[in-house]
């Protein structure tokens, strides 16, 4: 009952923030008249002493979240002053923003990440057994005939000047099969998984197949270039797509409207981040893939493309515990 008072006592001012927040993110503080300046900075102090306040009190952590990032949004125009506007802006998503949400979003990523590695075990087991089977498993027209030749030279059967083309093919089908996995979480989530499940079987069905014509190793080579990031930001618009769907089926205390736009606003931060893995898959996919380069270069590649992402996720705009208690407000005495 007490957070509920709190809630409904403080919305008004958190509202206010968001508002001048969202003026100032589309044309900057220049945009923002004296007064709204000023305002800015009164609201964001008083939002920090209500996360003090609700530190204190351990209210849910859902509206702890909530607040968190509303007081770190608001503390970069408030002591970031002009400088955080356009490329700097960019830079400061893709150094921070994005892979901390990744880490905050973490358990999405993993359950998407377990239902692939599920999926693509089942269904390689079943076509290299059974390769029949591969037509109940995989979509219709994702089954090959009858494989005569490597991935590599039938996945890639057209000239370098055609890179272009190809590459802005497979980014627009990868940022469709994407956003159709994110925006599954309308549908509670069922959708999402309908997708990650699928892909997960192509993966493992395709590459069992090409197993059995024997050209396993060229498949696993030839997806190892750009696979590495393609299949992480697959499995990281599903996770978006699951935190969707969290927001809708367990809103906590919170309303559940403000515990959809609260899920909806971190989603975003991840499918915006998505969207620029899968442009770089892409252009790896058209224009490195293709290439009559030997196998331990394609595969050198793919493992390099991995241990990046690992590094980036993992400790990409981690702040120094210094830096971090700097930034903690003063708690406020009961």
């Amino acid at each position: 009952m007490r957070q509920t008072a709190f809630v409904e006592r403080r919305a008004a001012t958190w509202e206010r923030l968001e508002a001048l927040l969202g003026k100032a993110g589309r044309g900057g503080l220049r945009s923002l008249a004296p007064e709204e300046v000023a305002e800015l900075g009164r609201t964001y102090r008083w939002t920090t002493s209500d996360l003090a306040y609700a530190q204190g009190r351990r209210f849910d952590a859902p509206l702890l979240e909530y607040l968190n990032r509303l007081t770190a949004r608001a503390h970069a125009y408030v002591y970031g002053g002009s400088a955080e506007t356009g490329w700097a802006r960019v830079a400061l998503f893709y150094a921070q923003t994005f892979p901390a949400e990744f880490r905050r979003s973490f358990a999405f990523f993993a359950i998407c990440t377990a239902i692939t590695v599920v999926t693509a075990v089942v269904a390689y087991v079943v076509c290299r057994n059974h390769p029949g089977d591969a037509y109940a498993l995989l979509p219709q027209g994702m089954v090959p005939p009858e494989i005569r030749k490597s991935l590599h030279d039938s996945n890639f059967a057209h000239s370098f000047s055609e890179s272009p083309e190809m590459a802005s093919m497979i980014i627009t089908n990868n940022i469709r099969v994407s956003f159709m996995a994110f925006a599954g979480g309308i549908t509670l989530g069922a959708f999402t998984v309908y997708e990650i499940a699928l892909n997960g079987l192509m993966l493992g069905g395709l590459g069992a197949l090409y197993e059995n014509a024997g050209f396993g190793r060229d498949f696993w080579i030839t997806v190892a270039p750009h696979g590495f990031i393609e299949l992480t930001a697959i499995q990281i618009a599903g996770g978006a797509g699951l935190l969707l769907a969290a927001g809708i089926l367990y809103p906590g205390r919170l309303r559940r409207r403000d515990a959809i736009v609260a899920n909806a606003r971190r989603a975003g931060v991840l499918v915006a981040g998505v969207a620029s893995m899968l442009v770089v898959a892409g252009t790896i996919e058209g224009f490195f893939s293709p290439r009559r380069l030997p196998e331990n270069v394609r595969l050198g590649f793919g493992c390099v493309t991995a241990v990046a992402l690992i590094g980036y996720f993992g400790w990409a705009g981690r702040r120094r515990p210094a830096e971090a208690g700097s930034d903690q407000p003063a708690r406020l005495h009961a």
